[in-house]
């Protein structure tokens, strides 16, 4: 198990930039890790990414001191466990609306006392081999993974309140585009009504103590967010090519 710099950077206060990407590719980690960016995001939910898919894409962001984090499909206790035995250190997790909810997801992260994840010898655990007693690596474990359940429901946000007193929640991952369609706009999140409703989230959430991310395509709208109390910053694989490619090729005649 290893320290979580993400973690530990956003108890300093500071704003961190990561990714999301379907990719089965470790490559892309290091890509992304050598560039400077503090967390990868695995996408486990749009993905087509397997339990030794997920092993590879850890050790690839491990090699480049990049956080690796994981969006995963449902509550599946035996699923999020294969995620978190190959070294994920962190997850969101998507369509998620009330408050048992996110107990059951911070139950299937986190090892007793905090939840009821199983312990063996493996990765995450150093197979059992490495310096820590297992009392040791539990209680290290539970300090140093992330609970972040995503806001994309109105659903959600009528249980805000509640959910963020739920104990073991680190944070909260807003999806702007699912949000704005559940308020009955599908073409986007760029209405003031959705607007409004993101400053409210925001603020909800940090009045309980708890920090939260949320998606930006550019850098002035990424500095905007980090002027607003966002913690987490998140771009895609996809986006990042699609900018830095019309910008390349804006000249082409």
């Amino acid at each position: 198990m290893k320290e979580n710099k993400l973690k530990s950077r956003i108890a300093e206060g500071k704003a961190c930039y990561g990714v999301i990407a379907p990719t089965t590719d470790p490559t892309i980690c290091e890509y992304i890790g050598l560039n400077g960016f503090d967390y990868y995001m695995i996408d486990g939910e749009h993905g087509q990414i397997t339990a030794s898919d997920v092993t590879n894409l850890v050790r690839a962001c491990e090699l480049v001191n990049c956080t690796p984090l994981a969006r995963i499909r449902s509550v599946d206790k035996k699923l999020i466990l294969q995620y978190m035995d190959a070294g994920v250190m962190g997850v969101m997790m998507p369509s998620i609306d009330n408050a048992e909810d996110v107990s059951a997801l911070v139950d299937a992260v986190k090892y007793p006392p905090l939840g009821s994840r199983g312990l063996g010898p493996i990765r995450a655990a150093e197979y059992m081999q490495g310096s820590m007693s297992q009392k040791e690596y539990v209680e290290f474990a539970n300090e140093q993974t992330l609970v972040l359940p995503q806001i994309e429901s109105m659903e959600c946000v009528k249980n805000l309140e509640q959910i963020c007193k739920v104990k073991g929640v680190d944070g909260f991952i807003i999806g702007p585009r699912d949000l704005a369609m559940s308020m009955g706009y599908y073409d986007g999140p760029g209405h003031p009504e959705v607007k409004q409703l993101l400053d409210e989230i925001f603020n909800t959430i940090l009045a309980s103590g708890k920090f939260y991310g949320t998606v930006a395509g550019t850098s002035e709208a990424a500095q905007a967010l980090v002027d607003k109390g966002a913690s987490m910053i998140l771009n895609s694989v996809q986006g990042l090519i699609k900018t830095s490619s019309k910008s390349f090729l804006k000249e082409r005649k």
